[in-house]
């Protein structure tokens, strides 16, 4: 489908959509400094991951993020 911008110029999505180069850095960063302090289980790893992959997805940062899901 075509749409009145041409196909170059169609409005990008805000939230969602994939993570650039520093958030997975970022979010390596964090997920290595759980593994140093072995408070969660490896499934618990996984689940903690995946909810922050998804928040920093929406534009969340690391710190706002994290402090999200631990409430």
């Amino acid at each position: 489908m075509v749409s009145q911008y041409g196909d170059s110029a169609m409005p990008k999505k805000s939230s969602g959509g994939k993570m650039t180069d520093k958030q997975k850095m970022d979010l390596k960063k964090h997920m290595d400094n759980h593994k140093d302090l072995q408070d969660l289980s490896p499934s618990q790893m996984k689940s903690h991951r995946m909810k922050m992959m998804s928040r920093m997805r929406k534009g969340m940062s690391i710190k706002k993020a994290h402090s999200d899901i631990m409430k």
